[in-house]
């Protein structure tokens, strides 16, 4: 059996327009898209992935009305956070543990080498929660479905080392974090800001609100290399900033200098 594991894989941003958050990510982050998925277009959306070293941030956007992420855009009052996404050696640990929870699973996923379980948002809470599987998809250069078979040619680490941890806001982040240790199977524990668990290469951390849209992924944390060029970049755009990070579709990107 393989050695288990659960892996902060991939955070999704929604958008009402794709172009113009994918390009300031790219310009921002110094970040390339690795992927396009057409199966995406049977939820009525279009996407992009980049890679931020071997984790990815996806932007979707829909292409006509009706679709559960117009609604939630219209839900948060615009572009931003959307979907916590984690990848593990296999789906039937996880299939076996939700239902004895009462977690209900939304929409099973398979398609080729991948399998995906994207959890019910009125059992989790807080954003959407997907656990998914690619086979030889241990090895975090090996292959990630999502992302497209060349994901790996793609990668630019001149600015951002790669993903550290998502932030969650709620209005009552102690339970909100309490719920998503108990799917996840990880301890919680209370920090100076909220509350958070620890999965194998990142930290979900859980919040009060910072603005007045409600529950949902508000931050994504960032090892970088180069805060400097960051900030540069957004400031060009006229993204905003503050003390600790930048502000790219609607979600705070925290910026934590490795050198």
């Amino acid at each position: 059996m393989a050695n288990q594991y659960l892996r902060l894989r991939q955070l999704c941003l929604v958008a009402r327009e794709l172009a113009p958050v994918q390009e300031d990510l790219c310009a921002v982050f110094g970040v390339r898209v690795c992927h396009r998925d057409p199966e995406v277009g049977q939820f009525g959306l279009h996407n992009a992935l980049m890679p931020f070293g071997t984790s990815f941030v996806e932007v979707v956007a829909p292409l006509r009305e009706g679709t559960t992420a117009g609604r939630y855009l219209e839900r948060r009052k615009g572009d931003g956070g959307y979907m916590v996404i984690l990848d593990s050696e296999s789906l039937e640990r996880w299939r076996t543990h939700v239902d004895a929870i009462g977690v209900r699973i939304a929409a099973p996923l398979a398609i080729g080498d991948y399998e995906g379980l994207q959890l019910h948002p009125r059992d989790t809470g807080g954003a959407l929660l997907e656990i998914n599987t690619t086979l030889n998809g241990a090895d975090l250069q090996g292959p990630y479905w999502p992302a497209g078979p060349h994901w790996r040619d793609a990668v630019s680490q001149q600015r951002v080392e790669g993903i550290t941890g998502a932030v969650l806001q709620a209005d009552d982040p102690s339970a909100l974090a309490e719920r998503w240790g108990r799917i996840l199977q990880r301890p919680v524990e209370r920090d100076g800001t909220g509350w958070h668990l620890s999965l194998d290469q990142a930290t979900l951390r859980f919040i009060a609100p910072r603005d007045d849209r409600g529950e949902g992924l508000a931050g994504i944390e960032l090892a970088v290399r180069d805060a400097k060029a960051i900030r540069g970049a957004a400031e060009a755009r006229g993204l905003p900033g503050d003390a600790g990070g930048v502000f790219v579709g609607g979600v705070r990107f925290a910026l934590h200098s490795i050198r």
